[in-house]
């Protein structure tokens, strides 16, 4: 299936968020500033990436990976690969054909995008996209197959788990399409599945986060639902539904059988979490909110932007207080890892627009001690940045929760080509650490993260053996 001849690019696939066609493995082409010696390891970032060069949303393109290699203060390699998936085997065929059996209305949930996230855990790297299982990569992105932790997993994942910085368990969830709709994991450090547990949940739900404290995980039962009726035609399932309630649910998060209990909330959605921490009876969440999504359909976008919220769950009354901590518009909202589920200050999001052709985009830091106050760091004219992602400056002991580097890759409009931007955590506003330009175009994605470690200093061969360029 490709885009129709003389149409316009819809935006998913317009500007930079348009696919790349070719596989490389390059030496970057040019460095500016410095690159800081103590990053010594990999940053990876996951997106939509459509073969056909055409999908019918943005979440429908196949996921391709890239990944930049560091080490002793310089940039040793680039690369992208696509995900190996029965989709990407099976180029414009329908997810629903081949992931759905009308003998058995059995779901293969092997069938996914795998487009959304990587994340690391018990010594794996694993493809997430929250519509099917993960596929485990190696560090040079050759795929080896789906994971589902010895078959413990038997729902979807989340492509948005949390890691506890003090367990080192990993939480995650899975929502179906028919009950029980919404599934809580637990894993331990080693990657042994601990708790699995039905969560009760009236209908089929987006549920794209979720958040963890120290005793707690919080889940967003919110109005945007599954409709059976828009799934037959083969249309995007999901719509807006004013009847539904909007509500958060806390679950205490290593107790078999206890029971969720609900918080009302405005209604809404929220894409990503920031944060959340427990305090004097309260729980805190932090997260980037939406009035409203697809009232009118999946390409309906009027529901406004999304921007920096925050909840306050009183345990004792269940009531909730909200707070707007920022009217700007922003996306991908993250923190050190080191303070996942813990009380935080500081917090980092990119600048959001409906744009496919912004002229800025930026990146933001929000002193949440100092009542979200907001610094940004502003790409050049037509410089077009993503998720910021926090490294600290010294792994092994980690300082101030901005003692680091934010990590984000970006595209030069002018030159056609992209790069990685490496900012000072502390100091957002200040020009760029350093930047690595490669030789080709980095199309627009998703989320990623950064894998510390001592990457091969030769770059990996290309499929036909030669040398990267």
């Amino acid at each position: 299936m490709t885009m129709p001849s003389g149409s316009p690019a819809p935006l998913h696939l317009a500007g930079n968020n348009a696919p790349i066609a070719a596989e490389v493995t390059h030496r970057p082409s040019a460095v500016t500033g410095t690159v800081p010696k103590e990053l010594c390891g990999q940053y990876f970032r996951n997106g939509p990436n459509p073969r056909t060069g055409w999908s019918p949303h943005f979440f429908a393109g196949d996921g391709m990976i890239h990944t930049i290699a560091l080490a002793d203060g310089r940039a040793a390699w680039y690369r992208n690969r696509y995900v190996r998936t029965p989709l990407y085997a099976a180029p414009g065929a329908s997810r629903l054909a081949l992931a759905f059996d009308p003998a058995t209305s059995r779901i293969d949930y092997r069938v996914t995008t795998a487009n959304t996230h990587l994340i690391a855990h018990a010594g794996r790297l694993f493809a997430l996209e929250e519509g099917g299982f993960p596929y485990e990569v190696t560090p040079d992105l050759a795929t080896l197959g789906v994971f589902t932790f010895d078959g413990a997993l038997t729902t979807p994942m989340t492509a948005h788990p949390k890691t506890c910085p003090r367990t080192g368990e990993l939480h995650f969830f899975g929502y179906r399409l028919r009950p029980p709709y919404l599934t809580y994991y637990r894993a331990s450090a080693a990657g042994e599945v601990l708790q699995k547990q039905t969560v009760d949940l009236p209908r089929a739900v987006m549920m794209h986060d979720f958040a963890l404290t120290a005793r707690h995980v919080v889940f967003m039962d919110l109005p945007v639902v599954f409709d059976a009726d828009r799934a037959a035609t083969g249309g995007p399932p999901w719509r807006w539904d004013d009847g539904h309630r909007a509500r958060f649910g806390i679950l205490p998060r290593a107790e078999e059988d206890a029971c969720v209990r609900w918080f009302d909330i405005a209604p809404c959605y929220v894409w990503h979490t920031m944060n959340a921490f427990e305090s004097d009876g309260t729980i805190t969440l932090t997260g980037t909110r939406v009035p409203a999504l697809w009232r009118q359909g999946p390409q309906d976008l009027s529901g406004g932007l999304p921007a920096l919220h925050q909840w306050v769950l009183h345990l004792a009354t269940g009531k909730v207080t909200e707070t707007p901590l920022d009217d700007t518009p922003s996306e991908y909202p993250r923190i050190a890892d080191t303070g996942i589920g813990l009380p935080h200050r500081y917090g980092y999001t990119a600048g959001f627009t409906l744009d496919a052709e912004p002229r800025h985009t930026e990146i933001h830091k929000y002193d949440l001690a100092r009542g979200a106050l907001r610094s940004t760091h502003r790409f050049p004219a037509g410089h077009l940045c993503g998720e910021p992602v926090f490294v600290p400056r010294s792994p092994a002991t980690p300082g101030q929760e901005d003692d680091g580097y934010l990590l984000t890759f970006a595209h030069d409009r002018s030159r056609g080509t992209g790069y990685l931007a490496i900012l000072d955590a502390a100091d957002v506003s200040a020009a760029p650490v350093a930047e690595i330009h490669v030789p080709v175009r980095i199309p627009a994605g998703f989320h990623g993260n950064w894998i510390p470690g001592t990457p091969n200093d030769t770059a990996p061969r290309s499929r036909d053996g030669r040398q990267p360029d």
